[in-house]
């Protein structure tokens, strides 16, 4: 059984290579809650007062979703999420500070362990320039505005945290490839994560 994870930065397509990898290879599913986070909206609203009750929500679903990763499926012999569990540390680094950001990673280190690593990680990379027109096309109302800036400093830290990533890793200069328009991008993409997978 392989444990396919797509990973990378608001709008970048994760969930749309996660479906198209499910489908080509009959896999499980697995997809991040977003829209059913309380504490979402009013994040992009008040930063500081709602960071700590967002992350942690987060965390704690998210370790509930990826729990189930590993006990397998009577119908489908891989799984394909589009998250990977230790987004949760990146997004908290970026929105914590002081004691909430020392509670928190106490919080993740004390679940990290209890998960099953993934088999191969694909991060699709972008820059703003490429993410912000996606973001306005799916139209989520809590992402209305979303900060440029904020969006360049969440790159950073995905950039920083996957030079040291732990995990097989494979990355996708999402601005070069448009898997979900160019069908030719499409069979390369899923060819090439595939084959490192060793399900194709």
């Amino acid at each position: 059984m392989a444990n396919i994870v797509v990973e990378g930065p608001i709008g970048v397509g994760k969930t749309s290579l996660t479906r198209l990898l499910a489908e080509a290879i009959g896999a499980r599913q697995v997809l991040e809650v977003v829209e059913e986070n309380p504490f979402l909206a009013s994040f992009y609203q008040d930063p500081g007062r709602y960071a700590f009750s967002t992350q942690s929500f987060f965390l704690l679903s998210r370790f509930k979703q990826s729990q189930e990763l590993g006990q397998g499926s009577l119908f489908a012999r891989h799984v394909v999420a589009d998250y990977l569990f230790d987004k949760d540390w990146i997004f908290a680094s970026l929105n914590l500070q002081g004691d909430e950001w020392e509670l928190y990673q106490d919080l993740y280190r004390s679940l990290r362990p209890k998960l099953a690593p993934p088999d191969l990680v694909v991060y699709l990379r972008a820059d703003p320039e490429l993410l912000l027109p996606r973001i306005a096309q799916r139209a989520r109302p809590f992402e209305r505005d979303m900060d440029p800036e904020y969006l360049r400093r969440l790159g950073r830290a995905y950039d920083a945290w996957f030079e040291h990533c732990p995990y097989p890793l494979h990355v996708i200069e999402a601005s070069d490839v448009d898997f979900v328009a160019s069908e030719a991008d499409r069979d390369a993409v899923l060819a090439d994560v595939l084959q490192l997978a060793k399900v194709a």
